[in-house]
């Protein structure tokens, strides 16, 4: 008999015989210990649980999601192990039935493009629909064509609204309805220093107010992946000029990363660019959805009608 529960301290020996995941072990010790964020109700939770699928007291899968900073209702699957693909349906099914019966109204994942058991298992397996691509551009020798840095400040809670704003209108129509953000996305949690990455962000003031967003992020301070909103024709040189002073004002050794979403607007004038600096994509990832059906009347003794979220035709 199966069972899938909520991983605990004493699984840390068994993990090991599941897969070589030992760069991850800290990461789980420190989740394990969050035992009171497990009783939470959904819109407080902001920390990673992990869940494994058992039996006859063997670990066959295991699972991580992380709740949306700002939007606990928008649940980010991070991590899935498995030993056969049923194992890894069986985890995914679970995590929606479990979030879903909660509130939570999406499900995100990002999947390498390369890796076709695993956009089988959530497309084919767990309804998962692909809405487009996120890259990942290493910043290599680059070499820009100015030395003008552009000027940038420290972003501040009250800018969430006017940030929010310029990412989805940055996105394509088509896209809207599943990656819109809202404003409370932008916000700094209380709890900050709880997270598993530190993040350095900035806003770029304009006569139009605010014209850019930018956010460097990094989880082991050596990598660092930059990643920008722009709602204006603003140098690209300018703002990877500042980007790279700040990480390197942190580290004087360090690779960075542009994350270049292909579903914004100017997602194809910022490939040419990153083309014309001779600078190497080296991982694409598919962006897979699935929202929740949302229950939009109830009554007693009476047929339940529920709605479910589409993609936009536009």
């Amino acid at each position: 008999m199966t069972i899938i529960r909520r991983l605990n301290c004493f699984d840390a020996p068994k993990i090991k015989q599941l897969a070589s995941y030992d760069k991850y072990s800290f990461e789980i010790l420190k989740e394990v210990r969050n035992t009171f964020h497990a009783v939470l109700p959904l819109k407080y939770k902001t920390l990673p649980e992990t869940y494994i699928l058992l039996e006859a007291d063997e670990i066959l899968g295991m699972i991580t999601i992380v709740p949306t900073s700002g939007n606990p209702y928008k649940i980010n699957i991070t991590r899935l192990i498995f030993k056969q693909s049923i194992y890894g349906k069986q985890l995914v099914e679970f995590i929606i039935a479990r979030f879903g019966a909660k509130g939570a109204l999406t499900f995100a994942v990002l999947v390498d493009q390369t890796h076709d058991e695993l956009l089988d298992l959530f497309m084919n397996g767990c309804g998962f629909r692909q809405c487009s691509y996120e890259n990942l551009w290493k910043l290599d020798n680059f070499k820009p064509q100015t030395n003008k840095k552009a000027d940038f400040r420290n972003c501040q809670n009250s800018d969430a609204k006017d940030i929010a704003a310029l990412y989805n209108y940055e996105l394509k129509n088509l896209f809207k309805p599943s990656l819109e953000r809202t404003k409370n996305e932008y916000k700094e949690p209380i709890f900050a220093g709880l997270n598993n990455y530190y993040k350095n962000r900035y806003v770029l003031d304009g006569e139009h107010g605010i014209e850019a967003y930018l956010s460097i992020t990094t989880n082991d301070n050596n990598n660092f992946i930059i990643d920008m909103s722009l709602g204006y024709d603003i140098s690209y040189d300018e703002i990877l000029n500042f980007a790279l002073s700040q990480i390197s004002a942190r580290k004087t050794k360090y690779n960075a990363f542009l994350k270049h979403r292909q579903y914004t607007k100017n997602a194809d004038e910022l490939e040419k660019y990153l083309h014309e600096r001779n600078l190497n994509c080296i991982q694409t990832q598919c962006v897979l959805i699935k929202d929740f059906y949302k229950q939009i009347k109830q009554t007693e003794n009476v047929l339940q009608i529920f709605q479910f979220t589409e993609l936009s035709s536009n």
